[in-house]
């Protein structure tokens, strides 16, 4: 289902029980993060929030704040429109497997899946609620290309008689040591120079004053791809940050899909209805026409970097400070019923443990496709998102382990994995439990081992160079004789189901013994 804005997202967890309005003052210095935390920390996720009186400085803001909205398994189902994620993702592998038909049941079939690709192309209007207050900060619109018409009779938009900026919204310090305040969620669109190829990505940005943030997109980002093409040209870079809206949005700006397809696409597809774009007020960029908050602006590559952070990241430890682009603002227009939407990171397990594991879930028909030996991957919490990673596979030839670590540390962001297991189809990856015994009593290390090098994470403080670290893959499979085992296999323990039974029906026990 699609939402029509992020006060329509809030009603729909308030009708499902998934969350608590706090109607106390509660300040986005340090506070909020508390209450986050206790929440994300609980047990399923906790409940999302709602605070309704958030403070800045000590002063009431204007704007609520919704934060752990996606910090649930049913939450972030909830945000893609579907009764659980695996349904998407099922109905994605339909997709992708998808051929002529055979039969006129097959086409009737097919022809339902083509109608919904019919949602997936975003649609221009020529505006939309996130136009309904517009503040310019003085910088003249450079917009050049075609755009729909305004419909008559619309409400136009109206100038902010107290223009806001970066400093009236409620942006949080989120721990005690953070540089200053950061936006958590903004998704923020760029253009390729060259293409024109549209990237929705979610980069932290730290608040320097009024008009200027940092802009921490690491360097194997698409948008520091863009940067770059940027800095060789000497243009300025045009950028557009979004909040709120359909919360399918942010959960597409942080999918980890392929270099080139358009986010967008990504969402209309999952909520069923095309997204609306607008243009911006001062570029050519297009946002939702539903966010919450749109903040535009450019990042000048003539302009020397500016040091960023710290911050307390989503590795559990503070990244250091280091040098980024600067973002300036230009303009930002909102809705006149605004919510700003949040989130905190730290040691997991956190709420975007359940965005990114989503992601893998919903996009593990792609690597079935490349790779069909895979039957399931998790990213365990306590790997923080690519650290760790446990692959499950049917094994039908020697070395097929090492095969698949090489292939899935060639895929986006699995190039970050710094431990990859790999164990057989009847491990269930997603018990940590599970997954160690089987590592611990199917592996000698020397032999199933195997380390290599490549690109890290920019916020592994554990590398000795930023962004190039070294790996461990560890074979916890069957062994075969061809892999150096000449020794006969073993079978697991076991109760034969008859015995099991037999004593659950005599003593009235659960399940099988």
């Amino acid at each position: 289902m699609a939402y029509s804005s992020t006060r329509d997202w809030i009603a729909a967890l308030d009708r499902a029980g998934e969350l608590v309005r706090v109607g106390e003052p509660v300040a986005t210095e340090l506070e909020l993060t508390v209450l986050a935390d206790r929440q994300m920390k609980a047990s399923g996720g906790g409940k999302a929030l709602f605070i309704e009186r958030p403070t800045v400085n000590g002063q009431a803001s204007p704007f609520p704040v919704l934060i752990n909205a996606f910090g649930s398994w049913k939450r972030v189902a909830m945000a893609l429109g579907a009764p659980r994620i695996e349904a998407a993702a099922a109905e994605l592998g339909a997709l992708l497997h998808a051929r002529p038909p055979q039969s006129f049941r097959e086409a009737l079939k097919l022809l339902a899946t083509a109608f919904d690709l019919r949602h997936a192309k975003p649609t221009r209007v020529a505006t939309g609620p996130c136009k309904e207050v517009v503040h310019r900060f003085g910088a003249p619109p450079t917009r050049t290309d075609p755009w729909p018409a305004a419909p008559d009779g619309r409400a136009p938009s109206t100038l902010d008689p107290r223009p806001p900026t970066l400093l009236d919204l409620p942006i949080q310090r989120c721990w005690p040591l953070d540089g200053g305040r950061f936006l958590t969620l903004p998704c923020v669109v760029t253009h390729d120079p060259d293409t024109g190829a549209r990237n929705v990505g979610m980069y932290r940005m730290q608040v320097y004053d009024g008009q200027t943030t940092g802009m921490h997109w690491q360097l194997q980002k698409v948008a520091a791809r863009h940067g770059r093409r940027y800095v060789e040209t000497g243009a300025r870079m045009p950028v557009a940050v979004f909040l709120g809206g359909d919360p399918v949005y942010t959960f597409a700006a942080t999918a980890p899909i392929p270099d080139g397809l358009d986010e967008f696409l990504l969402a209309g597809w999952l909520r069923k209805k095309s997204v609306n774009l607008v243009r911006c007020e001062t570029s050519d960029l297009e946002v939702p026409a539903d966010a919450d908050f749109v903040i535009e602006g450019y990042v000048d590559p003539k302009e020397p970097l500016r040091e960023e952070g710290p911050f307390g990241d989503h590795t559990g430890f503070y990244t250091l400070p280091a040098p980024y682009p600067v973002f300036h603002v230009t303009a930002i227009t909102r809705r006149k019923d605004a919510v700003y939407p949040a989130t905190i990171v730290g040691k997991p397990p956190m709420e975007d443990f359940y965005l990114g594991s989503a992601s893998v879930k919903l996009f593990l028909p792609i690597l079935k496709m490349n790779f069909p030996e895979i039957v399931e991957v998790a990213l365990p919490a306590e790997g923080v998102f690519h650290n760790l990673v446990f692959v499950s596979i049917r094994k039908t030839y020697p070395m097929q382990a090492f095969k698949v670590m090489h292939g899935l540390w060639g895929m986006g962001q699995m190039m970050f994995t710094k431990y990859m297991i790999v164990v057989d189809e009847d491990v269930n990856v997603h018990d940590t439990s599970e997954v160690l015994f089987h590592l611990c009593a199917n592996t000698d290390p020397q032999r199933d081992g195997i380390f290599t090098k490549g690109p890290a994470d920019v916020l592994d403080h554990a590398t000795s160079e930023i962004a190039v670290g070294g790996k461990l893959g560890l074979d916890a499979t069957r062994k075969l004789p061809d892999e150096g085992h000449r020794r006969p296999w073993p079978p697991i323990i076991r109760m034969d189901a008859a015995t099991a039974e037999e004593v659950a029906r005599r003593f009235g026990l659960a399940g099988n013994a």
